[in-house]
């Protein structure tokens, strides 16, 4: 994983729209950058709807979430209407942006050893450095952690 205080990994990639949106475009606000595996499954479904069910209280705190898997532009699309998720998840199914914030894991499935991508979440600063890494979180937690980063 990245340290607090590095600076975090430019990257543009697209959202579930196909627009395409950088870490840059916001400069001057922090910015909750969460990784997950797979839309639809149970673990990131928990993770990324208790996001959006805190929405809320990010934004009165004046801060970005960001979701980011391997998944295509498509399933992205179909995964944030079916959810009515408020905030961008951005599609990485070339790796770039999950290998940029070391992520992407070896992992051990059911006896066998896959590449997987490790629940984990960033806070990212005003200026694009680091304040806060959650590594191998539980999918309910981990928006309650994020928030907390901003008290």
């Amino acid at each position: 994983m990245l340290e607090v205080g590095q600076k975090a990994p430019e990257f543009t990639l697209p959202d579930q729209n196909g627009n395409l949106v950088s870490l840059s475009d916001f400069r001057g606000k922090k910015v909750i950058v969460y990784f997950y595996s797979k839309d639809n499954t149970a673990g990131c479904t928990k993770q990324t709807c208790t996001f959006a069910e805190q929405y809320p209280a990010f934004e009165e705190k004046g801060a970005v979430i960001l979701g980011i898997s391997k998944d295509p532009v498509s399933s992205h699309q179909k995964f944030a209407a079916k959810y009515q998720l408020p905030f961008s998840i951005l599609s990485d199914p070339e790796f770039h942006v999950l290998e940029a914030y070391d992520v992407r894991k070896e992992k051990n499935m059911y006896g066998k050893k896959v590449m997987g991508i490790v629940r984990s979440s960033y806070l990212i600063d005003e200026n694009g450095i680091i304040e806060k890494v959650h590594a191998k979180v539980k999918p309910e937690e981990n928006a309650g952690l994020a928030l907390l980063d901003l008290q």
